[in-house]
């Protein structure tokens, strides 16, 4: 259970604590921070909320630590890594418990993403050991005008202090996809987990207690946004933010100011269907694209851009898969559950009456009950509808009949978006040919857009991203080149 046996120590009380300096502490503040139970809608957990003092001292003890931390050898952090990997995996059902409770992540899944997680932990370990074990011998004389009288070493060195913003969605996967890099590159942690999800994450940080990483070199600090956030984006002690979110990226990448950016801010993924896709395979990942965790993922399906030739084909077999989706509470196994609060389930509400309006054929009659939204599918979508453009991460899913591939490829270009896309046709020239023109980070041949496997590179275009992430990318992100140049008395030749 969550907060007990091994976890005892991360719960003060009906509160759970927040870490920094290796230990577990309660805020100063006196205060707290509600995490609402999506399902019952009543408050599930507390955490502490931290004070801007509390912040400085996790930032002074993450940069000393730190300085230790990159002096420690390569196996050393890579050994560390495994072991935490190992314990996450071990303690994979109250973490999973967390997530069903905090994010309404359907239980299965829920311990999917645990176990992901320390998969995760370990391919990153290894990958580094790989990318950090080797530096680069450069010779002067391949530029014209020298001689080879200068050697040049370089290698990569940690940046420093990271700090590691996760989403609600994936709030242990998406941390340990930040942890990781960070560490094995030698950098220190501060981790700001989501409200809904902290607790979560905070277990999932005692994984990492327990398997014995030096005192300060990993913090957890939760709180209210309102006084922390700016605070910790902002920070002086910061050199490199890896976030993923929403509109709040923008935010944070305009105060920022000289520090490296990896964010991923979310999609309006487009799906094009060619006439001559396999329409049972285009079927199966529209719903699986458009409806896995009530789609309230960044590469969820958002957009269905289908040639009017097969539309009602299509339409009518995703008809068919939805009637049959589970719908209720997350620890049933639902295929649709509640998303994740009050507020967001408004806002999809607000783009579906908007699609009404406007005359959107709907192919489920709307369905809510608190959080809980039924599956949806909308018909004959036009580019006037909010949900065209909009991201509702929810489970609703637009089709927009199209009469040729460009003008499939102009919606799709058209969007403020530009994470991932898919192309469903039978002709690999085509679908070459359309991924190129498609202005996404990442499209997929014949599959609904997928964040994974975890070691891919993984990036956006547009307001949708900074860089690129995947386990290598996100190693040489939280490092820099350092050059180490030897300038020899005379020209000298191996081989004369």
């Amino acid at each position: 259970m969550a907060g007990t046996g091994v976890f005892a120590d991360v719960l003060d009380g009906e509160v759970y604590k927040y870490y920094a300096d290796g230990e577990w502490r309660a805020s100063a503040s006196g205060k707290t921070v509600a995490i609402v139970n999506p399902t019952t809608r009543q408050t599930q957990y507390r955490v502490q909320a931290c004070t801007q003092e509390e912040v400085n001292k996790v930032m002074d003890a993450a940069k000393v630590a730190q300085k230790a931390w990159a002096r420690t050898p390569l196996w050393k952090r890579a050994e560390l890594l495994h072991k935490a990997a190992a314990i996450l995996k071990e303690h994979k059902a109250p973490i999973a418990e967390c997530l069903v409770k905090e994010i309404a992540k359907p239980a299965k899944d829920a311990v999917s993403e645990v176990v992901r997680s320390g998969d995760l932990v370990s391919y990153t370990a290894e990958e580094g050991v790989r990318i950090l074990g080797e530096g680069k011998l450069l010779v002067s004389d391949s530029f014209p005008g020298n001689e080879r009288n200068k050697y040049c070493l370089s290698s990569k060195v940690p940046l420093g202090v990271v700090l590691a913003i996760p989403p609600f969605n994936y709030p242990v996967n998406l941390a340990v996809s930040k942890i990781g890099p960070a560490l094995i590159a030698g950098n220190s942690l501060v981790l700001k987990p989501p409200t809904q999800g902290a607790v979560a994450a905070l277990h999932m940080v005692h994984c990492f207690h327990l398997a014995g990483f030096p005192k300060g070199l990993i913090s957890c600090v939760t709180g209210k946004g309102s006084e922390i956030g700016d605070f910790l984006t902002m920070h002086p002690g910061v050199n490199c933010i890896s976030f993923t979110g929403g509109d709040t990226g923008i935010a944070i990448s305009k105060k920022a100011g000289m520090v490296p950016l990896q964010m991923e801010l979310g999609g309006k993924d487009a799906c094009i269907v060619l006439d001559d896709a396999d329409l049972d395979l285009v079927a199966a990942n529209i719903v699986k694209g458009g409806f896995s965790y009530s789609g309230q993922r960044c590469t969820a399906v958002k957009v269905v851009l289908i040639m009017e030739a097969v539309a009602d084909t299509v339409v009518e077999k995703v008809n068919a898969k939805v009637a049959k989706l589970k719908v209720g509470p997350p620890e049933d196994d639902c295929d649709i559950t509640p998303v994740v609060t009050e507020s967001s389930a408004n806002f999809i509400e607000g783009l579906v009456m908007d699609a009404k309006e406007k005359g959107a054929t709907f192919c489920q009659e709307y369905r809510r009950e608190g959080n809980l939204i039924w599956p949806l599918l909308l018909d004959h979508v036009r580019p006037d509808m909010r949900i065209a453009w909009e991201e509702p991460f929810g489970p609703v899913l637009p089709v927009i009949r199209i009469n040729s591939v460009e003008e499939g490829i102009h919606h799709c270009n058209a969007s403020n978006f530009g994470l991932q896309g898919c192309v469903f046709t039978r002709d690999i020239n085509k679908a070459i040919m359309i991924s190129d023109a498609m202005e996404s980070g990442t499209v997929q041949i014949n599959s609904a857009p997928a964040r994974g496997p975890d070691h891919f590179p993984f990036q956006g275009l547009k307001d949708s991203g900074i860089g690129s992430q995947g386990i290598t990318n996100s190693i040489n992100m939280m490092t820099k080149v350092k050059s180490t140049v030897i300038n020899l008395p005379s020209p000298s030749y191996t081989m004369g």
